[in-house]
């Protein structure tokens, strides 16, 4: 059963992205052993999914592309797409040296998706706003989904454990007690760190490993 929670979402402010897997254009042009991949999606659901290659989370779709776009070494990738109330968009990729390889995504509603009729609001302020947003170990978004005008988390009544997390910096960590109606914001900035400090990854069946 999806967890019961629901995603409130407007128009997303550009937030900027360099993830560990993405290099600067002009290593790819001058490099032939690199190889790109280049996503492209089609409506809200593809746009704004959370982005995982070999495990680890690399952004969303929207903002990959361009200077931000995903060069890999070399063989084959395994590359997810995740988002709130769809089902999940898997496929194996292989990269060749100095080739781009073309993702094509679409994102399927996943009938069994449930919301509350009841929720409190949750605004989350966080830094960069590129970090991924889990509630109770389910990715539901990026940080940039949550924080400004008609934008806001929306969660079922009772405790809930909240985390964001991006490589390159320390996982933060929370655990709230929702109130119907209730509207509070949740404020911080990530502190820098190693890619091992991203905290747990998430497995390929939307479940993160036990710590």
């Amino acid at each position: 059963m999806i967890s019961m929670i629901r995603v409130c979402k407007s128009v997303l402010a550009a937030s900027a992205v360099i993830s560990l897997l993405a290099v600067p254009q002009v290593v790819l042009a001058n490099n032939d052993v690199l190889g790109e991949i280049q996503f492209e999606g089609t409506g809200a659901g593809a746009k704004t999914s959370g982005v995982w290659i070999d495990g680890q989370y690399v952004g969303f779709l929207k903002e990959l592309k361009g200077s931000r776009k995903v060069v890999l070494l070399p063989g084959k990738h395994e590359i997810v797409l995740r988002q709130a109330g769809y089902k999940d968009f898997s496929q194996s990729v292989l990269v060749e040296p100095g080739q781009k390889h073309v993702v094509r995504v679409a994102m399927e509603k996943d009938p069994e998706a449930r919301y509350p009729e009841v929720t409190a609001e949750v605004k989350i302020s966080v830094l960069p706003k590129r970090a991924a947003v889990f509630v109770d170990d389910r990715f539901v978004g990026h940080v940039g989904e949550f924080d400004g005008a008609r934008q806001a988390l929306l969660l079922a009544p009772g405790k809930h454990r909240i985390k964001i997390t991006l490589p390159g910096y320390q996982t933060f960590e929370t655990e709230v007690e929702a109130l119907a109606n209730q509207k509070f914001e949740l404020r911080t900035e990530l502190l820098k760190g190693t890619i091992l400090q991203a905290g747990p990854l998430i497995r390929a069946e939307g479940r993160a490993p036990q710590e």
